[in-house]
């Protein structure tokens, strides 16, 4: 089983790159997909063409007002991970999971633990686990993301972004989170990237695995909001997600 993370500030695309790899294992590997929407704002499901009915937040808070409702002979423990599993969404390619946002004072640790010690229980059915992080460090300064071969750190190709993408990669290194490899993608890139830019880059010890260019294709699904499948593998995003795919696995 490999498990790749993709992390990254807001606003970089990392949900949109996210569902293009998860559509590049579909098409290039015949093996089972367990796709994880860990950001509190669910729409990785939209980028992949699926409705979401029950998320891990509001299974929770569910079960925070109706305690008195569940079943005899169940503990509140296996109750509330039976609802979990049965939240997961199939499809014939993939199966989608998705945290959500919890409500109420004091709660979203716990709803992260609980999608942290699921994910162990989950993660053991399938050959590949794609984890959208939320945006910034939250999830990673609550160890959600642990055990993984490799995170994806997003960035424009802005000289903020790469710094935050560095934060991102220092505060791993201080949680020492087991992660097999750490990779830089700079992401809506319409120029080659300047000389200062790639100094910042190594300054942050940052590896850089894949420079993404700017796509009207993908700009016209996202003003329609259709799925990232109708984007053309002739595409400038798709052909580089291809390429850098392949190099990392």
């Amino acid at each position: 089983m490999r498990t790749i993370a993709i992390s990254g500030k807001g606003g970089t695309g990392k949900s949109t790159l996210c569902a293009l790899i998860i559509r590049w294992i579909k098409d290039n590997k015949t093996q089972s997909i367990l796709a994880v929407d860990a950001d509190s704002n669910v729409n990785l499901n939209d980028l992949l063409g699926l409705s979401v009915d029950d998320t891990i937040g509001g299974i929770r808070e569910e079960m925070r007002k109706s305690v008195d409702q569940i079943p005899g002979g169940m503990t509140k423990q296996a109750f509330l991970e039976y609802k979990i599993h049965t939240s997961l969404v199939e499809t014939p390619d993939f199966d989608l999971i998705a945290m959500g946002r919890p409500e109420g004072p004091g709660c979203y640790c716990y709803a992260n633990n609980l999608l942290r010690d699921i994910l162990k229980t989950l993660s053991d059915n399938y050959q590949y686990v794609i984890i959208d992080n939320e945006a910034g460090m939250e999830h990673l300064s609550r160890r959600t993301t642990q055990n993984i071969d490799f995170l994806l750190i997003v960035s424009d190709p802005s000289a903020r972004g790469v710094r935050a993408a560095g934060r991102i990669n220092r505060l791993l290194e201080e949680l020492k989170t087991r992660v097999g490899g750490r990779h830089l993608l700079l992401n809506k890139v319409r120029d080659p990237v300047p000389e200062a830019l790639q100094q910042i880059i190594s300054e942050e010890g940052l590896s850089l695995l894949a420079t993404i260019p700017e796509d009207e294709q993908l700009r016209k699904v996202d003003q329609t909001g259709e799925p990232v499948w109708n984007i053309p593998e002739e595409s400038p995003i798709y052909l580089e997600i291809d390429r850098f795919m392949k190099k990392l696995l």
